[in-house]
């Protein structure tokens, strides 16, 4: 193969990964839209996005202004933390673990349940989430088990 040809297949493989990305960002948005929705219309539960900052570095090892966001489902003093990815590795369980953290000492309460829901979760990152007691939903099936 040629110099040209590898860096046009280079540029494409780059393309394809930020098209990706930024549809897996679009997806959460849209499965979170509607989950809240859901859960508000008809559990009776409240849905809040949570976005925060986290200026003492608790999340992120040092002060950043890197929002903090975080889906917070409460209901009768219920209170559980959720992360919606596209997909996760252990990397994601540890932050997201972090980051609930974070939110229990910003609001001074503990959190009831922790949940990941992902179509991606990757097989290590299973028994981190293990460790950490986070429940992991990897198909919309086993959502209804909440």
């Amino acid at each position: 193969m040629n110099d040209a040809l590898i860096a046009m297949a280079k540029k494409h493989d780059r393309s394809i990964g930020a098209l990706g990305a930024r549809w897996g960002l679009q997806l959460e948005k849209t499965f979170r839209d509607a989950l809240a929705s859901i859960l508000e219309e008809n559990f009776a539960v409240q849905v809040i996005n949570y976005n925060g900052y986290d200026d003492q570095g608790e999340v992120f090892g040092r002060p950043e202004q890197i929002e903090i966001e975080l889906d917070v489902i409460i209901k009768n003093g219920l209170l559980i933390l959720c992360e919606l990815k596209s997909s996760i590795d252990k990397g994601g369980m540890y932050l997201f673990e972090r980051k609930a953290r974070f939110y229990e000492c910003e609001h001074y309460r503990k959190a009831s349940r922790l949940i990941v829901i992902s179509p991606m979760i990757e097989p290590k990152a299973l028994p981190v989430a293990e460790r950490l007691g986070i429940d992991c939903f990897g198909d919309s099936l086993e959502v209804e088990q909440l």
